[in-house]
């Protein structure tokens, strides 16, 4: 009951998240067999449909934009400010802050972490660590994004007895784009919003929201 409690809100996501890629393969699926009946084609099974490109395609279009969104925020709200906003530091506290501030070095507390401690590239790669490792998710998966994509492009093509394109090809074509741009539009909404409307709106008790009396101008970051 302690793990749990103490880790209920990864829990509590990793859960949602295998939930809505379950769901997602079961409508995909039928979607897939259907669309395969109307032309005339064998219908296909579930464990056949996850390795398909146009599963993994649709999945990793969401995740490369998730990652995108969170990567830009981490590195952007190192220097950039929004007056009154939670998701913000405070007005005079811009920029990598101080050791002292960051705690490394000879300010790293007994119980800090051992590369806090270190030096050199070990400190560097320790102090910007979520932000690389988020940008190398959003490579990754968005690589895999064009992967999938081409592939299913290509079948598309073979339905309309029309010739393959190239990988590269496939990079400049409007049907990447058009997939790539949908979700990064949508991420930089919800993101911008989000620093907007905490500068007004209140959740009581979310780390996400100010104090629910404090005035509108404080900002304060939410970390």
């Amino acid at each position: 009951m302690r793990f749990l409690r103490e880790n209920s809100l990864s829990l509590f996501f990793g859960a949602l998240l295998l939930a809505s890629v379950a769901g997602q393969s079961v409508a995909g699926q039928h979607q897939y067999n259907a669309d395969a009946t109307e032309h005339g084609e064998k219908a296909i099974s579930w464990t056949q449909y996850v390795v398909t490109p146009e599963f993994g395609g649709d999945l990793l279009e969401n995740w490369q934009s998730e990652f995108l969104q969170f990567s830009l925020y981490i590195v952007a709200t190192v220097w950039l400010l929004q007056r009154g906003s939670n998701e913000s530091k405070k007005l005079d506290e811009a920029g990598r802050e101080s050791d002292k501030q960051q705690r490394v070095g000879q300010y790293a507390e007994a119980n800090s972490p051992a590369w806090a401690k270190a030096a050199g590239i070990r400190r560097w790669i320790y102090s910007n660590s979520l932000m690389l490792v988020m940008t190398a998710i959003f490579f990754l998966s968005w690589f895999g994004q064009s992967v999938n994509g081409w592939r299913a492009f290509n079948n598309t093509q073979d339905e309309h007895k029309s010739a393959h394109i190239s990988y590269g090809e496939y990079l400049l074509n409007a049907d990447f784009w058009d997939r790539t741009l949908q979700n990064w539009q949508s991420e930089f909404l919800a993101i911008g919003s989000m620093a907007a409307f905490t500068i007004y709106l209140r959740q009581r008790g979310s780390p996400e929201s100010k104090p629910v009396g404090a005035p509108h101008d404080e900002t304060a970051s939410s970390g």
